[in-house]
């Protein structure tokens, strides 16, 4: 091992569970402790993060319980809780951060059995936290309706993991993100009591669960609105420069009366060496606008990048069908899907996720692009952020070392562009950097013993933390695991 090499985490260390007792308990409700399986369902994708791979490599669970019903949920955490075991709640695993992954052990609470799409209605549907947003689509299409946003990982996401782990997404361009009022509805959660509690949550009620991790109550339920389900046609513009394809992606955003899902920009030589299937469209110096417009709106789509100059690579309606079936879907090629197809051909590609602020998000990107060159390839997702069109970076890293990587996320932020450091597995240092103190209330109300996902909330595991202090909160099982931050 060289010096420049981080030290693996030693063995797990970790109480001893009463999982005999536990199992007792739950007799009737499907459990797994084949440790190949349990290990399994223990992983999202935090391997995207050379960091969290370091630190969360060891992490496993002692048992998976997956219920089917919330009446199975309720069960299972007032058993918990009677027992002290912690529980760390599960989708289909589709994270980036580890924030499915149980630090401290315990029960891995699987809700992917709970997946019913229970109604759809004009305007909305409800499903249980499991449904997968694309089966949710499959109900709500034959009425002309489809989900408003969604995770780039569509086909497999749970609608509950999106909304306990997200931001936004595919659709955010026209909606907003997810903490935006109207983007939920209506959540119900499970508490983790002596006797847990079933409540309904709404209105500014919504923000004690949203984007929590399951850190203070297990959702349920989901209750969300539907938007109008077009036939999307995906458009692939290349440009000269980086700075040209941002300014069109940004006036596209802009123009209100075209009916548009996603626009995102990916710098070269990034779209011809990742894009495996569309290398035949591509060449190796342009820069590409992946731009989902509704098909009626493609003519004054393609108007516009005609007058900025763009070339039309690829019009997903105009290729043949027999290889447009061997194509991903647009949308597969922005957000995180942009970082897995990277990491498909160069492992050592990670990312990160930064804020470029309105009124000057294209010149800050460009100018942080040009700074860093390939180290750092562009990549900007373009979103309504408080009203405001303006847009996200998931740039490609090249990985050399963590204290590279944290130079250049400091580099961003001293140049104004806040990063949400997708590098760190606790609630506050990926985003917030500092306590949600109407999250930690509700904490304290529905999880007394702090034994839902613990490690995640920081503000719950040390109150007196300094997020200002430029240090690496470490939780207690991973240091006695000998990680190091």
């Amino acid at each position: 091992m060289t010096e420049a090499e981080p030290k693996p985490a030693a063995a797990p260390v970790r109480p001893a569970y009463d999982i005999t007792g536990l199992k007792s308990r739950l007799a009737g409700i499907k459990t797994e402790d084949n440790p190949a399986l349990v290990k399994q369902k223990s992983r999202d994708f935090y391997w995207y993060s050379p960091t969290l791979k370091r630190q969360l490599d060891h992490v496993v669970g002692d048992i998976i319980v997956s219920p089917t019903s919330e009446q199975e949920v309720i069960e299972t955490l007032g058993a918990a809780f009677e027992l002290g075991i912690p529980v760390t709640p599960r989708g289909t695993g589709t994270g980036n951060y580890g924030q499915a992954m149980p630090l401290s052990g315990g029960i891995v609470l699987d809700l992917s059995g709970m997946n019913r799409v229970k109604a759809v209605q004009p305007g909305r549907f409800v499903a249980e936290a499991g449904a997968v947003i694309a089966e949710i689509d499959k109900v709500a299409r034959p009425q002309n309706q489809e989900i408003r946003m969604h995770p780039s990982t569509y086909a497999t996401a749970s609608v509950g993991g999106f909304i306990a782990g997200g931001s936004g997404g595919i659709g955010s361009i026209t909606w907003g993100g997810l903490r935006d009022a109207g983007n939920v509805i209506r959540l119900k959660v499970v508490t983790m009591e002596e006797e847990p509690r079933v409540l309904e949550l709404s209105g500014d009620d919504l923000a004690r669960v949203t984007h929590a991790y399951g850190t203070n109550g297990i959702i349920t339920e989901v209750e969300m609105p539907l938007g109008p389900a077009y036939r999307w046609v995906d458009l692939f513009l290349g440009f000269d420069t980086f700075e040209r394809a941002a300014a069109f992606a940004n006036e596209l955003g802009e123009q209100d009366g075209i009916a548009k899902k996603n626009i995102a920009v990916v710098a070269a030589p990034a779209p011809r060496t990742y894009f495996l299937r569309h290398q035949d469209y591509i060449a190796e110096d342009q820069h590409v606008v992946i731009a989902i417009i509704a098909d009626f709106a493609v003519d004054a789509a393609l108007n516009l990048a005609r007058r900025a100059g763009a070339e039309l690579l690829l019009r997903s309606d105009k290729v043949p069908e027999e290889e447009r079936k061997k194509l991903p879907p647009g949308f597969e090629l922005t957000w995180n899907h942009t970082t897995l197809r990277a990491l498909r051909v160069d492992p050592a590609i990670t990312y990160l996720q930064v804020l470029y602020p309105f009124p000057d998000q294209v010149k800050l990107a460009t100018a942080l692009h040009e700074r860093f060159g390939e180290e750092v390839m562009g990549h900007l997702e373009f979103v309504r952020f408080d009203g405001k069109v303006t847009c996200f970076g998931l740039p490609l890293v090249r990985f050399t070392t963590e204290e590279r990587l944290e130079e250049i996320m400091r580099i961003h932020e001293d140049l104004g562009a806040p990063i949400f450091n997708p590098h760190r597995y606790t609630l506050e240092e990926g985003g917030m950097k500092q306590t949600d103190e109407v999250q930690l209330a509700f904490k304290r109300e529905a999880d007394p013993k702090g034994l839902l996902n613990p490690g995640k909330m920081i503000a719950w595991e040390d109150p007196d933390y300094d997020y200002r202090s430029g240090k690496t909160f470490l939780f207690k099982s991973l240091a006695a695991a000998g990680v190091s931050p």
